[in-house]
């Protein structure tokens, strides 16, 4: 069965959803306590495509096993070149190297919508499977940030890593790339085949613009 990579569609947003309760009830990666709403997350679904941000999932049999998708580091326009990563993978398919696959064509997507740094703000300093995830992929460590985080009845910390994506800061950003709409851009079917299975911790008819970006066969 294969697994695709594609833009996220707004019926998707159900799954989604759900799939973000479980990690905000049971897991230590997301610092929100109560699960947000389905409109909470269609709103912010929106936000990130009205930046012309990549808002992904991982689709199998109809069925949504994980999404990713970046957005401004911080809201203030400065930051817009620089984007914080978000990968939650459903408790049904963790093991799978989905969340390799996923965040690895988010930071293809996120490179040809003008983004120069992805971020990772992971919580949880034992979060070790989002660690490595990332370090796969290639960030790199930036720092840890003690005790700024308190869920169930204890500390947390956050681990902070970056990667550099095409020129960096070796050249202006282009500004045309980064005003550009996610769902205008080129998008050239790639197929993949997973790769080292990670450990994430913690916690109808599709429209042209929903096709695949890449197909995944699961071992």
């Amino acid at each position: 069965m294969t697994l695709a990579l594609r833009p996220s569609q707004p019926d998707d947003l159900t799954a989604i959803t759900e799939i973000y309760a479980h990690h905000v009830r049971h897991g230590t990666g997301t610092f929100e306590i109560d699960p947000p709403s389905l409109e909470d997350m269609r709103n912010r679904h929106a936000d990130v495509l009205h930046k012309g941000l990549p808002y992904l999932v991982a689709e199998e049999a109809g069925q949504i096993l994980g999404f990713a998708y970046c957005n401004w580091f911080k809201p203030r326009p400065a930051y817009r070149f620089s984007a914080e990563d978000s990968i939650y993978i459903a408790p049904s398919a963790h093991r799978r190297g989905l969340g390799r696959a996923l965040l690895q064509e988010l930071a293809v997507q996120a490179q040809a919508a003008g983004i120069r740094k992805l971020i990772a703000v992971i919580g949880d300093s034992a979060n070790a499977g989002s660690i490595g995830v990332h370090r796969a992929v290639g960030f790199t460590e930036v720092g840890v940030l003690k005790a700024c985080g308190w869920k169930f009845n204890r500390w947390l910390d956050i681990v902070l890593m970056e990667k550099t994506l095409g020129p960096g800061d070796k050249l202006p950003p282009d500004e045309r790339a980064c005003t550009r709409r996610y769902h205008r851009l080129p998008v050239a079917p790639r197929r993949h085949e997973e790769q080292n299975p990670e450990h994430l911790a913690g916690p109808g008819g599709r429209t042209a613009g929903s096709a695949p970006l890449l197909s995944v066969r699961p071992r």
